[in-house]
């Protein structure tokens, strides 16, 4: 075995130092840009989240500690009893004999303990009112409206992507058309595509209507997708499902072309059918590519922002499609209180890491597992 010498050592830590050096100037542009667009930005939010900061305002920012995220996190819980009619001792009934309670607002308005909160919903047990108040109910509504949203799309998508992508590498006559067509919505514009999708939802004069209509014969329908609260979060769902479908896709096409074709034929060798080779060679051979299908599409999930902005507002009513995305923007430049916003930025940016963490370490410990 021949031992390098000292000048041929030299020659190649110098070459090793000259390769490090080209790689941080390539990587120079792509540092830069991280840095500026989103660990500076970050930072700044951290320092802004504990100011009165506003974008217009002569006074100058003050520091206000913890207010902001106390504002943001406050929750209490206020027990009312039923009322009690004078006559009889029993409690109030109203007309359809449900039990009458107090007003929550003007106890929440009138008491010291209860300054500045609003109430968020109300659970009736055990004989009592529980009112459950927040500071700021709207970003509690808003975050349940982002895991809700994230609790349907990953999963749907995900399953449609992963089908899609078995579909088209089948490597059928128009397989390339229709993996165009199923990835041409990733590349359009999201507020296009929302406005298109306002004019399909529309109660009057909508294909999705129409198409319902048609085929139940009249007897369904029309539906006002976006202005009735309690289908605007699905109509929302239904969309972006469609039109992230296909990033997804691609991501699974990539990892099925990877998986060797001689583990399909033994299989087949071995007597498994279409499910069996689905199940125990195309599912372990996608194991890191649906790591981080998954990973990636609840990030994406939790950014809601363009569709909820474009064709709800937020509404159409009591917050219903609501994000935490669209709550900072609204509290922070169309409210113009730029710290608030800020804070709801930061609590936010640490849930969606702490969820990211979790999945990661959930995923990788069934991996293990298997």
């Amino acid at each position: 075995m021949q031992t390098q010498t000292p000048a041929a050592r030299g020659l190649f830590s110098d070459y090793r130092r000259i390769e490090a050096l080209f790689g941080w100037i390539m990587g120079a542009p792509a540092f830069l840009g991280v840095f500026l667009f989103v660990i500076l930005p970050f930072l700044m939010a951290i320092v802004l989240s504990f100011t009165n900061q506003r974008l217009v305002s002569p006074n100058p920012p003050r520091f206000i500690g913890l207010d902001n995220y106390s504002r943001l996190l406050s929750i209490t819980v206020l027990a009312l009893e039923p009322a009690i009619d004078e006559t009889t001792g029993e409690p109030l009934l109203d007309d359809e004999g449900h039990v009458v309670f107090p007003r929550s607002r003007s106890i929440l308005r009138t008491e010291e303990a209860y300054e500045g909160f609003f109430e968020w919903f109300t659970v009736d047990a055990f004989g009592r009112r529980y009112v459950i108040a927040a500071k700021d109910p709207t970003f509690m509504r808003s975050l349940l409206n982002n895991f809700l949203f994230a609790l349907v799309v990953v999963p749907l998508q995900s399953s449609i992507a992963l089908l899609l992508a078995v579909m088209v590498n089948q490597g059928i006559p128009g397989s390339n058309f229709f993996r165009t067509a199923y990835f041409s919505p990733v590349v359009t514009s999201m507020a296009v595509i929302s406005v298109i999708w306002i004019f399909l939802y529309n109660p009057e004069v909508g294909l999705i209507n129409r198409f319902i209509q048609f085929i139940s014969f009249g007897r369904a329908g029309p539906f006002n997708w976006l202005g009735d609260t309690q289908s605007a979060m699905v109509a929302i769902i239904i969309m972006s499902v469609w039109q992230g479908a296909g990033f997804q896709m691609t991501i699974f096409l990539a990892g099925l072309q990877g998986i060797p074709q001689v583990l399909y034929e033994a299989a087949s060798i071995d007597g498994a059918n279409a499910w069996q080779r689905f199940w125990n060679v195309t599912v372990p051979g996608l194991r890191n590519t649906t790591v981080f299908v998954i990973i990636t599409t609840t990030i994406f999930a939790f950014r809601l922002f363009t569709q909820v902005d474009v064709m709800t507002g937020g509404g159409p009513r009591n917050d219903a499609t609501s994000t935490v995305v669209f709550h900072a923007v609204q509290q922070g430049f169309r409210r113009l209180d730029l710290g608030y916003g800020a804070a709801i930025s930061v609590v936010f940016f640490l849930i969606v890491l702490v969820i990211a963490l979790i999945q990661r370490r959930v995923l990788s410990t069934s991996d293990q597992a298997v």
